[in-house]
Order: C-alpha cells, then structure tokens, then sequence
C-alpha cells in the first residue's frame, strides 16, 4: 500500500531522524530502532547547543522544559519544542524543533517531528508523528490490541502484517485529530488528514480526507 510508505507520509527535512527513516520502506519498521538510533545521537550532539538535564535527557538551550516534567531517557528535545507541566516521557522519544508536549501528555518509544503536538492529556506510544501533526485534548494512540495479536494495517482487502505486538499510528505531517479520539493500533494516517472529535479510528485513512465515521471518509475540498 503505498499510501502507508514513509516517504508518502513524512516529509523526511522535518526531523533529526531521516537517516533512521529513510532506510524505511514502513515508518513503523524504525520502532525498534529508535533507542539504538537515540544512543547514536546523542554522542554527536554539539555540547555548546544541548545540555543533559537528566540521564540520556538531551534538550537544546531554547527548548522550554517544566520542572514538573518527569523524564527517561534516552530522549532528544529538539530547539525550542516545550515540555509543559507534569508530562511524563518514558524514554525512546525524539521530540523536534519546535514541538508541544503538554500537560499530562505521556511518550513512549515515539518520534515527534518538528512542530508536532501533543498538548493536552494525549498518549503517544509505538507512534510517529509527522511535521506539524496535532493531538487535541484527549487524543491518543491506542498500541496494543485486546487479543495481544500481532498488529495488522488495514485498507480495504489490503493487509500488511507488520510483525509487532505494539504499534501505535501513524500519523502524517499536518494531520489534525480531533479531541477524545483513539487511533486504534495500527492507524495510519495520511498528511492533511482530519479526525472528527470522538472518533475510534481504524486502518489507512488517505491524506487530505475528512474522518467522519468509519462510514464516512469523504475528501478535503
């Protein structure tokens, strides 16, 4: 399914971690490549514009980080992303340039690109998401499936196995998730995407289209 392809979902400029993803047919076989890729990084970080503010907790000198901000590294926070009050990142994570993490906002194993936001109550967890992309209030990514089975993408009659017992969504650049929405384990999302609030969202929505139900996916005008 080309629709799920990395390069159709991420504009690759827009984060730190393009090496990583571009030797990625999938976005989501660079899950488990995230902390070894993190480690990677970090040695290389110029010292002059990051500092360690807790253990393998990079954050460049213009990022904003909360003290009520509870994080585990390895983690890289990108110049002037923000860390508000009292998220809780669990280590794995690549926060970019200029990203949101907000209130009570928890990460795991995820790549944020720049300019991504997650600012209220979201869970991002076995996820990526792309340039731009925005949670609201409530959103999150669903990664692990009731029955514990292996997580499928879906299109159609179209089934990639993807292999993973944990895999969250993958969301393209700039698309909009409504608030109190679940993307459902293996979600993918394409760029300009748009989740009406509450939704429960499952499979491959194309980008530039409207989520309205899983009935309804009608195109942007």
């Amino acid at each position: 399914m080309k629709q799920c392809t990395t390069v159709e979902l991420f504009d690759l400029n827009h984060t730190i971690a393009k090496p990583l993803l571009e030797r990625c047919q999938y976005p989501w076989q660079a899950l488990d490549k995230i902390e070894e890729f993190l480690l990677y990084v970090i040695e290389q970080l110029p010292h002059q514009e990051y500092k360690e503010i807790a253990p393998q907790v990079w954050a460049h000198h213009s990022a904003v980080v909360a003290a009520s901000a509870s994080l585990t590294g390895p983690c890289i926070i990108g110049p002037g992303a923000e860390i508000r009050h009292c998220a809780f990142v669990r280590g794995n994570a690549l926060i970019g340039a200029q990203a949101v993490v907000g209130n009570s906002t928890e990460l795991k194993n995820c790549i944020l690109f720049d300019k991504a936001q997650v600012p209220h109550f979201n869970y991002v967890g076995d996820s990526i998401l792309g340039y731009g992309a925005h949670m609201g209030a409530g959103a999150v990514t669903s990664n692990l499936k009731s029955d514990k089975t292996l997580v499928q993408v879906k299109m159609g009659k179209e089934v990639i196995n993807t292999n993973r017992k944990k895999m969250g969504a993958m969301v393209g650049d700039e698309a909009e998730v409504g608030c109190n929405s679940v993307l459902c384990p293996g979600t993918i999302l394409g760029k300009k995407a748009q989740i009406y609030p509450t939704s429960c969202v499952r499979g491959v929505v194309p980008e530039n289209s409207i989520f309205k139900s899983a009935n309804s996916i009608v195109k942007r005008q």
